[in-house]
């Protein structure tokens, strides 16, 4: 069995909708005290309430550092302590590249990546004075992997945040620290719905497992990262998709029936 780490403390950026929500409720259930990070305060609350106590909501723009320092801050005079950062906020819109302007492009770039940055940088300080901290970063299929049309910046975005983690990682190191990123494929979230019933079926008919992932799957491997017993497991990551990037093509699929 795991050991326990019900008492340490989680910051959640992105943590009011779709995957984020889903850590902060999983950490929250393992006994974590849980900071959900939102740019919107009554959505973190909202969400902090659902989760319970321990948990309490905050707004910031985390691509913003200061923003990120007043975030660390208030985990500290909160909690006392910053154990995990869950660098969850992201965002996805489309737009091909006959029409993508730079400030689409920026946008996204500013919103994933940026934000990663920002959001590390301000935990460090905590994390290093107590020589122990858990960073785990949300990336994507999408960019590391594979592509979909549309998505060229939210690619870019995703495959820039493996990029940091792995020389971030050798960095912290020698802090006790570890920084590894969860992978999701097509998660059934709220930003998935608004794609459309007809996107979803085809989604699920490309994926071995027959069905979208879950928020759970998601938090479960996020979880299992900010563990004790994952402390010799950094600048990792690891693909949570139900074997979507696996068949060569659909016609692998198709023999499988």
């Amino acid at each position: 069995m795991f050991e326990s780490l019900a008492g340490s403390t989680v910051i959640v950026t992105g943590g009011s909708k779709g995957i984020g929500k889903g850590i902060a409720a999983r950490f929250g259930a393992a006994g974590f005290n849980v900071l959900v990070v939102s740019r919107h305060l009554d959505e973190a609350e909202k969400t902090a309430a659902e989760i319970g106590p321990k948990a309490s909501g905050f707004a910031a723009d985390v691509s913003d550092l200061e923003a990120c320092k007043a975030m660390a801050a208030a985990a500290l005079d909160r909690y006392g302590s910053i154990d995990v950062l869950c660098a969850n906020a992201g965002i996805f819109p489309a737009a091909k590249l006959d029409v993508m302007t730079t400030a689409d492009f920026d946008h996204v770039i500013t919103t994933n990546l940026r934000s990663t940055f920002a959001s590390v940088s301000a935990v460090l300080p905590a994390m290093k004075a107590k020589k122990w901290g858990r960073i785990v970063v949300t990336s994507s299929i999408t960019g590391p992997i594979t592509g979909y049309p549309g998505w060229a910046h939210y690619g870019a975005s995703k495959a820039g945040q493996l990029g940091f983690i792995r020389t971030a990682a050798i960095e912290l190191a020698p802090f006790g620290i570890t920084m590894n990123a969860v992978m999701p494929g097509n998660i059934r979230t709220e930003g998935l719905d608004g794609l459309g019933a007809d996107y979803l079926a085809k989604m699920e008919g490309s994926i071995p497992q027959k069905r979208l992932g879950s928020v759970a799957d998601i938090a479960n491997a996020a979880l299992f990262f900010a563990s004790k017993e994952a402390a010799y497991i950094t600048g990792q990551n690891i693909v949570v998709d139900g074997g979507q990037v696996l068949p060569e093509s659909l016609m692998a699929l198709e023999e499988i029936g």
